[in-house]
This record gives C-alpha cells, sequence and structure tokens, in this order.
C-alpha cells in the first residue's frame, strides 16, 4: 500500500529565513505533549460528540504537533477510575462516550485506532494513566454500577471534593498493576505514563484519613509520611517489574511536581520557596525511583517562568540536571500559561522559548513536554511561528531509554525499488524487528562510509517490509542513507543508496 503524504512525520526545514536564526538541532530529543481529557480539557472537546467528530478533532492535534516537529503524544486514558477503552478493571469514560459505563458505538475501539494514527505519522504514543483519583467530585450517583467506587467502597476516601484510592492497601496496589498490565498486555503502547497525583495536593486543615490502613499495614516504628512514600514506591517498583517482564522495550515515566523539597527544609533541595514539595507533601520521592532504575524518563512539572523568585524555571531545572541519574530527564513546560497568567513573565512571547533553549543547553535534559495541547493549537501564532522556525524546524529521533539492552539484529538488505504514484517503493529484506524507517541526506564519502548530514523523512514500514517515498522528497538528492528504528528506538546501520543507480552501495 503506498503511503500518503499525510503519513510523513515532517519533512526538514524548507527555506533559511532571515528574521530568525534556527538553533542547532539535536539528532535525539523528546518533544511531546500532554493530551488532557479530564472534564475533556483537550479532547474530546465533547464526550456527546459523534465518534467521525472525535476522530477529527484528535488528528487535528496530531497534525498540528508533527507540522512542529514532535515525536511523541501523551494521551490521558484514566482520569479517575475510569477508560478510554474496554477495560474489566473499569468503565467506559463519561468523558469520551458522554454516559460512564456506556461503550461507543459499534464497540468502536478508540485507543487503538489512535496509536496506530500516532504511529503512521512517527510519534510514539503514551498512555497516561492517573491511578489514585477515584472519582473528580462528589456526583458518585454519575459513577458506573462498576465502578470500583461502587465495587469496593473500602478502598475509598473522601478528601476534599473527590474520592481517592487509600495508596495503603496493598490490594489497591495489586488493582493498579492489573491495570496497567491489561493496557500494555492489549495495546501497542510505547510506554506507560503517570503524572503528578499519587497522594492528594493537601488542603488546609483537612486530614486523608488513612490511619487505620496505616495502623494495619506500616511497619515497626514507621512513620506515617515513610510509609505513604514506601505505599508509592512499591507501586513504581511493581509497576516497572510488571511492564518490562511482559514488554521490555514499553517505558515507564512518571511527571512528579517540579520541586522536590525546597533548601529550607533540606540542604539538598532546590533554591525555591514552593508551598508544597513532592516529597513532603505528595509522598513521592523520584531520587529512589531513578536510583533503583525503575523509570526509563522523567519530567518533572517545571510550569513557572525563567526568573519567577519564589520558583525560578531555570534555577529547578539546574536542579534536576544535578541530580538526575539512571534515567532520561525531561522538562514539563507550562505552555498553558503563555499571556494566560498573573505572572506577566508569560506576556514575553519569547519565554516558552527560551526555556526551550535552556533545556538544549543543558547537557542532561533530554527534551520537553507541553501542558497542554490545546494551549498553543488556539492561541499566540507568533509563539508557534517561532518554534517552528527557531527551535522545532527539523525532525529529532526520541532517546532510547538508558534501562533498554543492546539488540543484536540481521542486516536490512534492499530487494527491490520501482516507481509508482509520485512515490519511490523499496522493498527490503530483514525489517521484522522494525517500526520505522529513516531517510537521511548524505554527504561526500569519507573513507567508507557516507556520512548522515540531515533527516528528510521518518516513515511507517508498510507490511512490515517496504516504504514509499514521495519524490518531492528526494529531489536534487544525489545519495541517501536509509536506517530503520525497533521498538526499543535503536537505529540500524545505514543503507548507502546513490540515486542516479537506484541500488545499494556496500
Amino acid at each position: 500500500m503506498i503511503k500518503k503524504t499525510s503519513l510523513l512525520l515532517s519533512i526538514l526545514f524548507f527555506a533559511s529565513c532571515s528574521v530568525f536564526k534556527p538553533f542547532p538541532q539535536p539528532r535525539t530529543e523528546f518533544r511531546g505533549v500532554w493530551v488532557a481529557t479530564v472534564v475533556n480539557i483537550d479532547w474530546p472537546k465533547s464526550g456527546s460528540d459523534s465518534i467521525e467528530k472525535q476522530k477529527k478533532d484528535f488528528l487535528n492535534i496530531l497534525q498540528f504537533y508533527q507540522d512542529l516537529n514532535f515525536n511523541a503524544i501523551i494521551v490521558q486514558v484514566r482520569t479517575a477510575g475510569d477508560a478510554f477503552y474496554e477495560s474489566k478493571y473499569a468503565p467506559w469514560s463519561r468523558f469520551l462516550t458522554a454516559k460512564e459505563g456506556v461503550a461507543p458505538k459499534n464497540d468502536f475501539d478508540y485507543l487503538d485506532w489512535m496509536i496506530k494514527e500516532s504511529h503512521n505519522r512517527g510519534m510514539e504514543f503514551h498512555a497516561w494513566l492517573n491511578p489514585y483519583r477515584a472519582t473528580f467530585d462528589l456526583k458518585t450517583d454519575i459513577l458506573s454500577p462498576t465502578h470500583d467506587f461502587n465495587l469496593h467502597p473500602e478502598w475509598m476516601i473522601k478528601y476534599g471534593k473527590k474520592y481517592y484510592y487509600d495508596p495503603g492497601l496493598p490490594e489497591v496496589r495489586k488493582r493498579m498493576v492489573s491495570i496497567m498490565n491489561e493496557l500494555v498486555t492489549n495495546y501497542d503502547i510505547d510506554a506507560v505514563h503517570f503524572d503528578d497525583y499519587f497522594y492528594p495536593y493537601k488542603i488546609k486543615d483537612e486530614i486523608f484519613k488513612d490511619s487505620t490502613s496505616y495502623i494495619s499495614n506500616a511497619l515497626p516504628n514507621q512513620s506515617l509520611d515513610d510509609w505513604r512514600r514506601s505505599n508509592i514506591d512499591s507501586l513504581v517498583m511493581n509497576m516497572h517489574k510488571t511492564i518490562k517482564q511482559d514488554k521490555p522495550w514499553v517505558q515507564f515515566g512518571i511527571s512528579p511536581f517540579g520541586v522536590w523539597k525546597n533548601k529550607s527544609t533540606d540542604p539538598r533541595g532546590s533554591d525555591t520557596q514552593a508551598g508544597q514539595t513532592t516529597y513532603e507533601d505528595l509522598y513521592a520521592d523520584p531520587l529512589t525511583w531513578m536510583e533503583n532504575g525503575w523509570i526509563d524518563y522523567i519530567v518533572p512539572q517545571v510550569y513557572w517562568s525563567m526568573d519567577l523568585p519564589v520558583a525560578s524555571h531555570s534555577k529547578i531545572v539546574d536542579w534536576w540536571a544535578e541530580n538526575s541519574s539512571n534515567t532520561n530527564l525531561y522538562i514539563g513546560n507550562g505552555a498553558y500559561k503563555v499571556r494566560n497568567n498573573s505572572d506577566k513573565a508569560w506576556d514575553n512571547k519569547n519565554e516558552l522559548p527560551n526555556q526551550l533553549k535552556l533545556a538544549r543547553k543543558t547537557p542532561a535534559v533530554e527534551g520537553n513536554v507541553f501542558f497542554s495541547a490545546k494551549s498553543l493549537m488556539e492561541n499566540n501564532p507568533d509563539v508557534v511561528e517561532t518554534l517552528k522556525k527557531k527551535i522545532y524546524h527539523s525532525p529529532s529521533l526520541p532517546p532510547t531509554s538508558p534501562l533498554e539492552p543492546e539488540l543484536h539484529r540481521q542486516r536490512v538488505q534492499l530487494e527491490s525499488w520501482e516507481t509508482k504514484n509520485e512515490n519511490h517503493v523499496l522493498q527490503f529484506k530483514n525489517t521484522e524487528p522494525y517500526r520505522y524507517a529513516m531517510i537521511y541526506r548524505t554527504g561526500k564519502k569519507t573513507k567508507d562510509l557516507y556520512p548522515m548530514k540531515k533527516l528528510l523523512l521518518k516513515t511507517s514500514i508498510d507490511n512490515g517490509k517496504s516504504i514509499s517515498i514521495p519524490f518531492i522528497i528526494l529531489n536534487d538528492q544525489k545519495r541517501i542513507a536509509i536506517t530503520f528504528i525497533d521498538k526499543f528506538g535503536h537505529e540500524s546501520t545505514p543503507i548507502n543508496l546513490p540515486l542516479n543507480q537506484q541500488k545499494l552501495t556496500k
């Protein structure tokens, strides 16, 4: 089947512009965006919309970020004890089908469709789950009979205006691992993703009532705070272990609140004055997760402006760069604040681009993730133009996980080359382990190698054997190199091809 040009990830920056000086492009860089589905923040616009309308709106998100040369999309598939896919552990989400527990018409599999559409555009699909939020409000009468609130009321704790699963119960943690394992087993996702909601953000003068489970499950002389952190550690450890046993190429990433601790309470903390911290208030300890190799990547949410006195973006990025280990570090950026925040620094169109420049200048940082998808789609075209021309003007590959193994693959071989419907169609041998093909422009021969200069195209492999390259991609090219990317993100040895002879060269 001939691939349409709409399935291309991107074409390199098409012309230089004197107004902008493009920032140097790294070969690998994570470029992700969160698609929030809870209360229909980003998608779908309404659970009452038709399937075709919801599909169109999702494709608009993909197209927008494909045009910006993003390489990953992080979609929220569990918001509050529900699911955006058929699950034996949770009802269908009302944010998708308007009424909780009601399946889509004709049993349409949204998640399978979204994954395929993302992969067809060369983008990774990360499935974002909120593990412990059970309800979004106190309207429990709208919950499905199959919601855990109704099936297991003993698991629930009311706190503020929501109900939460009790993280201190071993059976709750077991359920969360089962939910994740079902998802990994049934769908071709690239990663499981958690955000910052573990224990809930603290509410003044309100107590999270988990004393019974603390008394029953804590170790002798273990403090309440340490016990709560150990519960989250246990969840993270078992999630990682289960994912890697089933599908070792699937990554596990977490996006904690941006401040681990303030320096005022711990000399190891950051020079900030955050009102709550991830370690002391949410009982999450990302440093432990990294030290033990339980996560493939971490995305601290550093949603403040560069020089905000109480929480400087630049200072917090530096802190994470100095304190990360055994994992890929990406920075979460608050794109939703651009021209929409009391901090007037966000009125500057260069605030977000400057944050991305800082990330690129910081060796330990390997990419960025924007919250959230609609933020740049609806407003601020000047910021989008700057990103497109100055920051993300050409594609990059997502980094491979530091936890993933090196694999030995058979060398890919070219079997045939023909032209069809304005496309070059190339057939290969030994491509079974690979997901994408990369087409590069190469330079002059150096010894026995043709150095790869520019990435022209990233495309999926048809039927596991062939790729289609539109004529326009190869116009004015004398020689190209083709490599292949497997599910782990590893790239194969390049195949060099002279375009005037259409044959394989060694």
